[in-house]
This record gives structure tokens, C-alpha cells and sequence, in this order.
């Protein structure tokens, strides 16, 4: 795995890309101190750059994942069929076992293994090259969805509106636009004025270094505060709507999101604001038929205590870490998706976005 710097100038920011052979994805822990990106050469590189969050964000984690198996496919061209077979089916669990929360990364290599399925006669060039292709496509078709979920939901914001935000649910967490971002993307798009309040969204701040910087580069107004700020600013009158992104949303309509999530939903409820949820179908997981049957990631200790040399926490204190938290049906005002909104959604609301 190798670094090199980027250049951000006026250019849309590529969160992955592909180039000369590998994988390349913006180093997002670093952001925005420094930006440059990594390049990947197989899964179990892929699966080390999700799990450490160089790259993250559920749509991107998919289209990651995507890569990570094409990736080794074409590191194996000169194998034997069974020595491809093998070593195929181990990158596979490899990238499984990367983040439990995201739903876009079981998604994503359920579709790759389908396609490898659809192919299993042809040699192992010949694979790799449409799982290559097929990679290409998760990408290309994730910028796609995000630019239809992107108009759907501008519609819902009116001019002048002040939108909240938590997390990084933007070009950095997607292939690109963004899902909640991509919705304030669309709306400034079609004239609005929209300003942006950026939850700093503790511990790994993906508000203040993400969001905020997207933002920035995009001379889009933002406003960044800390994460126990949001009920002071909805009861002062200054949010009139909150759009966040989400790793996984349940059959009922429950939607997992970056830990914190829960509290602005009640704020947003309390204070009679709209609170919606930008998601792809791909998000959407039917298996599970509420959020507490959806898994929880918990991190490291060395997220909450310290940063780096720098450490706030006394020494041997015990720490909780749980990454996301679900936020439940009842407090959703719509669930954005390429398809349309969804208004105040139930298992049969979601059910119908599939057919059923």
C-alpha cells in the first residue's frame, strides 16, 4: 500500500478511484490536515482500509468492498482454477469481517459473488475482467442513486433553510454527491440558499474534519458546533430541518446511524423539525425486522480517551464506544430514497420500495 499526495483545487473530490491497475481512496483520517490517498493492490489491504476508516461511509464501504474483490481476482490471473476458487472465497470472508453496521458491505459482495457465480466456466482472466467491470459499475451506479436521491429530497428544503447534519453522509462517504450532503448539493443546485450546521460528531469527529470540509471547498455555508449544541440551536429557532445519512435501515423503518444520531432525532422531535433520512435501497436491509436485531460496532477505547500523543482521559478509566445508534421509525419524517420519499415510514411503506 502506497500514499500520495492529491490535489483538491476546484475538482470534484473522488473518494475512490481507480487508477493504473489499483484501487486508490482518500486517506480520511487524516482530513483535513492533510489530503492524500492511498492505493490498495488486494482485499486484504481493502478490508484493513475499511476496518481502519481510511475510507468510510456506507455506500463508499460498499463500492470499496466491490473493488477489494475485483482486486483479487486480478492479483490471482496466473492461479489455477481451484487455487482461485479458494483464495477468492477467503477474500470474501476477509471483507465481510472488515465493519458489522454497514449493510452496503454485505450488499455489495453479494453481488460480486453472483456474478463470479454467472461466470464460473470462463478462465480466471476472463473473470477477473468482469468482476473488474462489475466494480465499476457498483460506483458509477452509486453516483447515479445519489444524484436522484439528491433532487427528491431538495424538493422538501425550502429557500433559506438552516439543515443540521451529523456525521459525514457526503461525497467522502459515498463514490460521490453524497446521500444527506447530496441532498443540500442538489438543493444549492437548483437555487436555493441552504446553510449547513455541522454536528462535530464525536469521537472521530467526521462532522468538524469531514462535512465541514466538503462544505468549505464548495463555498457552501457551514457552521460548525459540538454535538451537545443541537438543542440549544432547535430551541433558539435556528434549524428548520436535520437530513443524515445511515449504514442501515431496518424492515420496519428503524435506522442505524453514526452514535449520536438518536439524540437529535428526539431534539428534532421535541422541537417540531423535520428530520430525514437520505438512503439508498442498497441500505436498506428487509432480513431484519426491526433495529434492534441490527448489529452495533464497537470501537476502540483509544477513540473516546485521547487523540494521537494527546490523551483528556485519566488513565484506566473504563470506556464505551459503540459507534452507531438506532434511531426508531416514529421519530423519521421521511426516508429519501432514489425511488422517492418515503413519509413516516412502516414496514409496509418500506416493503412496497421493493414490490412487496
Amino acid at each position: 500500500m502506497t500514499a500520495h499526495e492529491g490535489n483538491v483545487g476546484n475538482q470534484v473530490v473522488e473518494t475512490l478511484r481507480w487508477r493504473d491497475g489499483r484501487l486508490e481512496m482518500i486517506d480520511q483520517r487524516v482530513l483535513p490536515a492533510k489530503f492524500e490517498y492511498l492505493a490498495y493492490n488486494s482485499a486484504v489491504e481493502v478490508a484493513e482500509g475499511i476496518r481502519s476508516m481510511v475510507v468510510r461511509g456506507a455506500p463508499a464501504i460498499g463500492c470499496a468492498a466491490a473493488y477489494g474483490v475485483a482486486l483479487e481476482a486480478l492479483r490471482l490471473r496466473a492461479a489455477t482454477s481451484g487455487e482461485f476458487t479458494a483464495a477468492m472465497n477467503t477474500a470474501f470472508e476477509v471483507l465481510a469481517a472488515s465493519r458489522p453496521t454497514a449493510v452496503n458491505l454485505f450488499w455489495a459482495l453479494k453481488r460480486m459473488r453472483a456474478v463470479w457465480e454467472s461466470v464460473k466456466g470462463d478462465s480466471v482472466g476472463a473473470i477477473a475482467d468482469r468482476l473488474l467491470t462489475e466494480a465499476h459499475e457498483v460506483t458509477a451506479e452509486d453516483i447515479r442513486i445519489n444524484r436522484a436521491m439528491g433532487a427528491f429530497g431538495a424538493a422538501l428544503l425550502p429557500d433559506g433553510a438552516r439543515v443540521l447534519t451529523h456525521c459525514n453522509a457526503g461525497a467522502l462517504a459515498t463514490a460521490g454527491h453524497g446521500t444527506a450532503l447530496g441532498v443540500i448539493r442538489s438543493a444549492v443546485e437548483a437555487g436555493k440558499k441552504i446553510a449547513v450546521i455541522a454536528d462535530e460528531t464525536r469521537p472521530f469527529l467526521q462532522g468538524a474534519r469531514l462535512t465541514a470540509w466538503e462544505m468549505v471547498q464548495e463555498k457552501i455555508p457551514v457552521t460548525l458546533i459540538t454535538d451537545n449544541m443541537a438543542g440549544y440551536m432547535m430551541s433558539h429557532g435556528e434549524v428548520d430541518a436535520v437530513v443524515v445519512g445511515t449504514d442501515r435501515v431496518a424492515a420496519n423503518g428503524d435506522v442505524a446511524n453514526k452514535i449520536g444520531t438518536y439524540m437529535v432525532a428526539v431534539l428534532a422531535k421535541r422541537h417540531g423539525i423535520p428530520f430525514y433520512v437520505a438512503c439508498p435501497l442498497s441500505t436498506i436491509d428487509v432480513s431484519i425486522p426491526d433495529g434492534t436485531a441490527i448489529p452495533i460496532e464497537e470501537r476502540a477505547a483509544e477513540e473516546v480517551t485521547g487523540f494521537r500523543e494527546c490523551q483528556w482521559a485519566a488513565p484506566g478509566v473504563s470506556v464505551r464506544n459503540p459507534a452507531f445508534d438506532v434511531t426508531p421509525a416514529e421519530l423519521v419524517t421521511g426516508l429519501i430514497t432514489e425511488k422517492g420519499v418515503v413519509l413516516q415510514p412502516d414496514r409496509e411503506k418500506v416493503a412496497a420500495l421493493f414490490g412487496g
